[in-house]
């Protein structure tokens, strides 16, 4: 179920693409507590205040999309980036593209961070709909997810190419901001099977 209070404008995007070669199999797909791990990040998104949460699908597309059937928010959308091969980049362009005219900001979300949370995406957004360009959470000086980011930088964005994401643009961009929290959970991704075993461990 949607939120009660939407933030008009604003969007999220989940990058799903990748194929997870250090996990060594299908990163996504993989079981974590009750559902698989792109489901968390799908979850924390729906669970923000946006309009909309669009999913940038590219390896095991059908598969992935398949998954999300658990889902029955009518703000769940995916895409298939046909260049997801060329890395991060090419991921982020096809969500930015996808998005409607007059948003706001946008929320970015990584498939294979279990741990982000609704709470961070939204206060993110806030930060950009009071006027900073971007907002990026970190934790322990470390910068995190899900980013919030303004219309304006879209254009720096769709320069970006090769596995590269937004962050180098980000830390360029005057007036965008870093908040600290208490959240380990906003710089915790998978990338191996140990990854996602500590995180079965820690939830048990």
């Amino acid at each position: 179920m949607p939120p009660p209070d939407i933030l008009a404008g604003c969007h999220a995007i989940i990058l799903a693409a990748g194929a997870g070669t250090r996990f060594d199999g299908a990163k996504l797909l993989a079981p974590l507590g009750d559902r698989p791990l792109i489901g968390w990040a799908v979850a924390a998104a729906l669970a923000s205040r946006v309009e909309s949460v669009t999913v940038v699908l590219g390896a095991r597309a059908d598969r992935v999309l398949a998954a999300l059937d658990a889902f029955s928010d009518t703000r769940l959308r995916s895409m298939v980036c046909e260049g997801w091969a060329e890395g991060l980049s090419a991921s982020l362009r096809c969500g930015l593209a996808a998005l409607p005219a007059d948003v706001r900001a946008a929320a970015i979300f990584l498939g294979d961070m279990p741990r982000c949370r609704a709470a961070v995406a939204d206060a993110m957004l806030m930060r950009v709909l009071a006027g900073a360009p971007a907002a990026m959470p970190e934790f322990a000086g470390q910068p995190g997810h899900p980013v919030a980011i303004a219309p304006q930088l879209f254009g720096a964005l769709r320069n970006l190419t090769g596995d590269r994401g937004a962050r180098a643009v980000l830390e360029a961009t005057p007036g965008a901001v870093r908040v600290p929290l208490d959240d380990h959970g906003c710089i915790e991704d998978v990338d191996a099977r140990n990854d996602l075993q500590r995180l079965a461990r820690s939830r048990s």
